[in-house]
């Protein structure tokens, strides 16, 4: 079952990426020692057997964000952080975001939730930690009810 989460999560990222970021070819940022990949989609994205694995709700109101953190050498070793932070719709409203950390073999998510309306667009500012290491990851996603 968590090897489903991986592959949807992936080409869910590679649709993204493709969508949204085809000329640097990832949907991810470089931070500090990191690789940072993340990508915001509708739940209903996520099978329902899937989605119950992982405590995902789902519901055209309501997306799922997906957060990795890689060590940005050659080994891209998937790292244990801590990430909070918020989601600010345009209006300036304010919603935190609370991550579950999935561990799947050698790789490592963080996923959290956020209920939305169609059209809503969110600038998310998420801190990621790792003992002394800081590093603040900022993106902008907007939402369509399905």
């Amino acid at each position: 079952m968590r090897f489903y989460l991986s592959v949807i999560l992936l080409v869910l990222a590679a649709f993204h990426t493709q969508a949204n970021n085809s000329e640097s070819g990832g949907q991810y940022k470089n931070l500090g020692n990191w690789e940072v990949h993340y990508i915001a989609f509708p739940s209903t994205f996520i099978q329902p057997s899937v989605a119950k694995v992982y405590g995902v709700v789902r519901s055209e109101n309501k997306a799922l964000i997906n957060i990795s953190v890689l060590a940005k050498d050659q080994s891209k070793t998937a790292q244990e952080v801590q990430i909070s932070g918020f989601a600010k719709n345009l209006l300036g409203n304010k919603k935190s975001l609370t991550f579950k950390q999935v561990i799947e073999g050698d790789a490592i998510y963080y996923l959290a939730q956020l209920d939305y309306y169609n059209e809503d667009v969110y600038r998310f500012e998420l801190n990621i930690q790792q003992g002394n290491n800081h590093q603040l990851l900022k993106f902008q996603q907007k939402f369509y009810v399905d």
